[in-house]
Order: structure tokens, then sequence, then C-alpha cells
């Protein structure tokens, strides 16, 4: 092989063999410098916490004024590709990928725990009041509503406008061209952006396969007394690997969008049995509550950059950064099967919908937890991975519910992963739709391989630190890239004004043509030839 062979290989290949070297580097870290390692992570995450926490509450914000300023302004009726172009995917399995890719494992392991977390231990409030069932409903919602959806809304748009519309790369490089150029985009500056798009997305895969090994192998433990040993997790994550790279393999048309359909049904379910046995009155009690408290932050206190504290440190900035660090994945993906849409569809369908059932899941199953008796509430949350468990046997159909929720939380596992997988293939790839199988199974055993090293290292908190940290250069790196699909989507208006001037002037053209041809026409007819 010639070195200029050697070197085109390289070259191309460079985001690939990057992500190989950084998680075969964490892979060392983890492993064999457990201690060092653990103590380089929590240094850097204590300075984020200390002098950068305002930068995540901040990016969140523009995320959602971007995504707002899109949806009503003139461009709201841009198509997502040529104009005569049309969805790729009916509204049932868009919204189903769309929502399974994007929320995920979470949705379920935090669903009753966290409202319970609050209610019992609100910030500033007095415990297990009606003032404290209002801030868990409230910041419950704010945590996995329409703010959040934002972060995923505002990229994917992008990404979805500036590949289908555009016709560039699906990569957050090409969002650098309306700033720098092209040859700048997919020259070194843009493998650097790749590459760390590479890192941020599996630090958030890592911390979301991270927290469903943890609850499948509590939950269990809990049901049927398996063991909670490294070993059963190891088992765990085997089987998820094996069954999300099989849908990885088989591309979004198949695998991906059967096993999201399933997975949609499942979730279904789950949520109807919870409100058949529930207190209905008291959830929708709560619903109308947190939806108050969250309409009343998003124009007072939501995001405010100067929040500090432990609490706003352990829930909103791990929610951000995890929020952050599962964009690029999420966002490539989502842009990949919205083709067609239009901006403001995009955007509804982004925001509104996955967001308002989000906000009603974490109100139907929080209020199950709220609803039980304290002492056990107290007991529920001393452990977050069975906090649902240990709720739901205290209502009819608990078991049954148990059982429907862990295989929820494989199938949870499975969509988010394979999702991300073929994502990390098409980043590797140069942005190419179709990625090589051998590509998806190598990144794919990679990110389950790093997720046990992370969890034996140092646990959650070790996968949840992971993700806080690599969500900052990846933030500022989306505000760059959003600033270059605002300036590209500001040419929409220069197109669309030259096309009305041209139609103008031709317009003017035809009337002095009509009117030349009924001159003649009678010029004509008198003089009779």
């Amino acid at each position: 092989m010639s070195k200029l062979n050697l070197k085109n290989i390289l070259k191309n290949n460079i985001v690939y063999i990057s992500a190989l070297m950084f998680s075969f580097m964490v892979f060392i870290l983890g492993a064999f410098f457990t201690d060092t390692f653990q103590s380089v992570v929590s240094s850097v995450y204590s300075k984020i916490m200390n002098d950068f926490s305002w930068v995540y509450y901040l990016l969140m914000l523009i995320f959602l004024f971007v995504c707002i300023w899109a949806a009503l302004s003139k461009f709201k009726n841009v198509k997502l590709g040529d104009d005569d172009s049309k969805p790729e995917f009916s509204n049932i399995s868009w919204f189903s990928m769309l929502f399974s890719a994007g929320i995920g494992i979470g949705l379920v392991f935090w669903g009753v725990a966290e409202p319970l977390s609050h209610y019992n231990e609100p910030l500033n409030i007095e415990p297990l009041t009606n003032g404290a069932r209002e801030f868990a409903m409230t910041k419950s919602m704010l945590h996995i509503g329409v703010s959040a959806w934002a972060c995923y809304g505002v990229l994917a748009l992008a990404l979805a406008y500036i590949h289908f519309r555009k016709k560039k790369p699906i990569l957050i490089s090409s969002l650098l061209i309306p700033l720098v150029g092209e040859e700048k985009a997919k020259g070194f500056l843009g493998k650097i952006i790749d590459i760390f798009t590479v890192f941020a997305t599996m630090a958030g895969i890592i911390t979301s396969l991270g927290m469903g090994t943890l609850q499948v192998n509590s939950g269990l433990n809990y049901l049927f007394n398996v063991p909670e040993s490294k070993s059963i997790q190891v088992a765990i994550v085997l089987i998820i690997t094996i069954l999300f790279l099989f849908s990885a393999c088989t591309g979004v048309k198949k695998g991906i969008k059967f096993i999201s359909n399933a997975n949609m049904f499942l979730a279904f379910l789950l949520f109807a049995l919870a409100i058949i046995i529930g207190p209905f009155g008291d959830m929708l009690s709560n619903f109308l509550i947190g939806l108050k408290g969250y309409a009343i932050e998003m124009v007072t206190t939501n995001n405010n950059i100067f929040v500090k504290g432990d609490w706003y440190n352990k829930w909103t900035l791990f929610y951000w950064g995890w929020w952050i660090a599962w964009a690029p994945s999420v966002a490539i993906f989502i842009a990949r099967i919205s083709k067609g849409r239009t901006i403001r569809e995009f955007i509804v369908g982004v925001l509104l919908v996955p967001g308002g059932v989000c906000m009603a899941w974490m109100t139907v199953f929080g209020t199950l937890g709220l609803n039980v008796p304290t002492e056990i509430g107290k007991l529920a949350i001393q452990k977050v991975e069975t906090a649902m468990f240990v709720v739901f046997e205290q209502y009819p159909l608990g078991f049954l519910m148990s059982i429907v929720a862990i295989i929820l939380l494989f199938t949870f596992f499975i969509t988010s992963a394979d999702s991300a997988t073929y994502v990390l293939g098409m980043i590797v790839s140069n942005g190419k739709l179709e990625v090589k199988n051998s590509k998806k199974i190598i990144l794919g055993i990679l990110q389950s391989v790093l997720t046990l090293v992370l969890l034996f290292a140092g646990g959650l908190e070790m996968v949840q630190n992971a993700s806080i940290i690599m969500a900052l250069p990846f933030g500022i790196i989306m505000l760059i890239s959003i600033g270059g699909f605002i300036k590209a989507l500001s040419s929409e208006k220069l197109v669309k004004e030259e096309k009305d001037l041209n139609s103008e002037k031709l317009s003017k053209k035809e009337k002095i043509l009509i009117n030349k041809g009924k001159n003649t026409v009678s010029t004509i007819k008198s003089l009779d030839i």
C-alpha cells in the first residue's frame, strides 16, 4: 500500500479512528487506573459545577427560543427537503421512532422516582405538603417536558434542513458551512467538530445504558431475587447488545422501525394500566398543578442562569447535561426520519407531542408514588433503581405492571442503543446514510463495554458525571451550529424574493407579448388579410 493511499484512508477515517482511540483510552483508565480516573472525573465535574453551570441553563433557554422563533417565523412553511417532497414515514411511525430514540430508559427510570424524591425532599419547602406536591410536579415537567425537547428539536431541525434542503452530509460539521465555507467545514475544523460529536454521543448513550442496566438488575432482584452483581449486569448488557445490534444492522425501515412501534405499544399498555389502577382524579389535578407551575416558570425563573446549589446540581444540571449529551445522536436520527415535513410541522411534532406525553407520563406515575403511604414513599426513594417496583407493589395489578415495566426497559434499552449506534456509524462514515454493519457492530460493542467499565469504576454517579462533562463542549458546538442554520435559513428569503422578482418580471413580459399579439391580430383583421 502506497503512502498516498494510507494517507487518504487515515483522512477519510479520522473520526472513526478517533472514536476507537477514545474508547480504548477510557477503557484503560476505567479498568486499570480506577482511582485516578474517578479523581480526574470528580475534579472536572466540581470545576463545572462551580464555574460553568450557568452555561447549561443559558444554552437550554436559547434552544427553546430558537425553536419558538422558527415555528412562528415567515420560514415556518419551508419544507425539510424539496418543495414537492413528502414525508417518508407515517405520523405514527415517525412519532414512535423519535419518541423511543429521544427519551428511552430515563422515562421509566425516573417516572416514579423523581416526583416522589421532590415530594419528600423539596427545595426550601416543607416536605409532604401541597407546596411540595406542586414543586414535585413542576420540576418533573421542567426536566422532561417541552424545554428539554427543544434541545433535540433545534439541532434536529438544523440538520434536516441542511441535509434534505441544502443537500449536505447529515453531520454537525455541515452546519458550519454557512459560517466558514464548505472547504473548512469538511476539513480539519469540521473533523474536530465531528470527533467531539462522537464523544458526546457516546457519553449520552453510556449514561442511559448504565441506568437501564442497574434498574433491570434491581427490578429482577426485587421481583425474583436475582442477585445484584457484576456478573448479572454483564449478562444483561450482553443480551441487550446482541438484540440492539441485530436491530441496528437491519436498518431504519426494518428493525429500528419495528422495535420502536413495539416499544410504543408497551409504553401505552403500562401507561393505561397506571391510569386504570391509580387515582385518576389526583392524576388530573396534579397534571393541572404541574402545568400551571411549569407555565409560570417558563416566563419567570425557568433556566435561570444564576441559580446555584446542590439541589440544582443534582437534578436540573444533570438533566440539562444529559439532554445535551444525547442531542447529537437523537438529533441526527430525528433529522434522518423527518424528510418532507415543514418547519412548523416539525417543531410541533418534536416539541409538543413527545414533550406533552412525557409530562403526562411523569404526572401519572408520579401520582402513584405521591399517593402511597408516607413510610413506603420514603423507603422507595432510598434506592431510585427500585422505587418504581416498590410503589407498583402497593396497587392492584402491581406485579403485572412490574413485569411490563421490565420488558419496556429492555425495549427502550434496544431502541435507544440501536438508533444511537446507527447514528454513530453515520458520523464516522462521513455522513453516509448507508453504514457498514461491521462499523455498527464495533461501535455497539464499544458502547456496551464502556458502560460496564464506568459502572464498575464508580457506579451511576460516575456515569452521570461523565455525561455532564462531555455535554459542555458539545453545547458550545451546538450554539455555533445553530448560528450557521439561522444564517442558511435566511437565504430562503433571498431565494424566494428572487423567484418572486423573476416571476413578476416574467409576468410583465407576458403581458407585453399578449398585448402585442392582440394588436397584431387587430391590425391583420383591419387589413382583411
